[in-house]
């Protein structure tokens, strides 16, 4: 006996809507030029189902990618911005990840080290399973090849350890784990850096938090400034951001996109990859934490740094979904 699947009165509806922005956006395409402004009004306001019905309708209709299209006929940093968009929030970090890989010769891995180590647990897991299929290659193997040093076992242990998400912490622990913090670290000429990895890669963000809470009640130093001075590079980079996150994520992405627009330039890579990749997810904290640091709204901070339809798309994503 065969099956029929039956769509739902919702999922209809869901596809008929984006078979009408997929026409809306094949009709945007044509003639000299793009009408940028209509393919900002419609992908900036829609979430990643409707992104993904969308994708599937242009496909089914005209059969083109609609990725390959808008990589056409987009350019600069609105290309960068809505391309990145398009993707949902796992694929979009796989996709992060493997660039600071591969297209950082440097091999700092700011990118990598942002995108791994702010990410909660959950969000570690949809990622691996996203990067695989993605790239042909396993997120462990790609930090095994291109992450050095203490750093490498940090993001190794970060993306194997499972570590729990919600608020309970064991007082005790917190106290034997401050302890062992200060004494492999400030208390000893030279760091037990073992110590830290292991500390930072298994514990939770309340856990971490409260470690914090409980160093700076024992010594002198915060255990921010604590890691700052006994740790460098790319390794004092990452504990930080876990550092930071475990005290308030979105304090950490307003601090971000505030040096990403200050001073000289606009670092719009940045400024386009903290809006697009926490605007389904934070973004309305992000605003709030930016506002009380720096007395200024972000909305008006991308306004003023930025301009045409790229500033447009990303004022749509600072104010359309919370």
């Amino acid at each position: 006996m065969s099956s029929v699947s039956v769509l739902t009165p919702e999922l209809t509806q869901a596809r008929e809507e984006a078979r009408e922005d997929a026409i809306q956006l094949r009709r945007a395409f044509k003639g000299w030029g793009c009408d940028e402004p209509t393919i900002v009004q419609i992908l900036a306001h829609r979430s990643a189902t409707q992104r993904a019905l969308i994708r599937q309708e242009y496909k089914t209709k005209f059969s083109q990618d609609l990725d390959d299209i808008l990589s056409k006929e987009l350019s600069g940093d609105l290309k960068r911005a809505v391309l990145l968009w398009m993707d949902d929030p796992a694929t979009r970090d796989a996709v992060l990840v493997n660039q600071g890989f591969t297209e950082n010769l440097t091999l700092k891995l700011n990118v990598v080290i942002e995108v791994i180590c702010s990410r909660t647990p959950s969000q570690i897991e949809r990622l691996k399973k996203a990067y695989s299929p993605r790239f042909g290659s396993d997120l462990e193997q790609d930090i095994e090849s291109y992450a050095l040093g203490d750093n490498k076992k940090l993001l190794l242990a970060y993306v194997r350890k499972s570590r729990l998400e919600g608020p309970e912490v064991d007082a005790t622990m917190v106290d034997k784990d401050a302890k062992a913090l200060f004494k492999d670290g400030e208390y000893e000429l030279g760091t037990n850096e073992e110590t830290f990895i292991r500390i930072f890669s298994e514990r939770s963000w309340a856990h971490l938090a409260a470690v914090d809470a409980a160093y700076r009640s024992m010594y002198v130093n915060s255990l921010k400034k604590a890691v700052k001075h006994e740790t460098s590079w790319n390794f004092k980079c990452a504990l930080l951001t876990i550092l930071q996150c475990a005290e308030n994520p979105a304090k950490y992405f307003a601090k971000v996109l505030h040096k990403a627009m200050h001073g000289l330039g606009t670092d719009d890579k940045t400024l386009s990859r903290i809006i697009v990749s926490r605007a389904e997810i934070d973004i309305q904290q992000i605003k709030a934490e930016y506002l009380k640091k720096y007395r200024k709204s972000l909305n008006d901070k991308v306004h003023s740094e930025t301009s045409g339809n790229y500033r447009a798309f990303l004022l749509s994503l600072l104010d359309t979904h919370n």
